[in-house]
């Protein structure tokens, strides 16, 4: 799975809310605290304002915040907000996949590898990643002795 630079601003926009939350904070202190471009940063905010993940308010006392408590948000559907599906196979979701021959059973590992991906960031809330305190199955994950290795 490749992350983007847009859903990683996004994770990391909406972690700072997160901490923050219900309170509101400017572009100008996310910006600053994840060291990200400002431009790019009210792109990715109106992206989530859309998806209905994050509100606005205008004004000398503006700023964002989460439109529910961070319990309540996966990083799954931040990614999703900015990014669109979380799997996709030449612009097609895994199950739209059709192959002849030898490959006619991979539409069933693109499944697979969504289903993996989903069971990660769609069960990790903005609560548990800002407080570190991850479900016990990406723990285990995370504690794999070949997790950390580049391959």
């Amino acid at each position: 799975m490749q992350i983007s630079a847009r859903g990683d601003y996004a994770v990391r926009a909406a972690l700072s809310l997160a901490t923050a939350y219900p309170a509101l904070l400017s572009t100008q202190a996310i910006a600053a605290e994840q060291d990200m471009p400002r431009k790019f940063l009210e792109a990715v905010l109106a992206d989530l304002r859309r998806a209905g993940i994050v509100r606005a308010q205008r004004g000398a006392e503006g700023g964002y915040t989460l439109a529910r408590p961070p319990r309540e948000i996966t990083i799954g559907a931040i990614l999703r907000a900015v990014d669109g599906p979380l799997a996709g196979v030449r612009g097609l979701r895994p199950e739209e996949t059709r192959y002849e021959g030898a490959a006619e059973n991979l539409p069933r590992l693109w499944v697979a590898v969504r289903a993996a991906v989903r069971q990660v960031v769609d069960e990790v809330s903005l609560a548990e990643m800002a407080s570190g305190k991850l479900p016990s199955h990406v723990r285990k994950l995370i504690a794999r002795p070949d997790a950390w290795e580049p391959r």
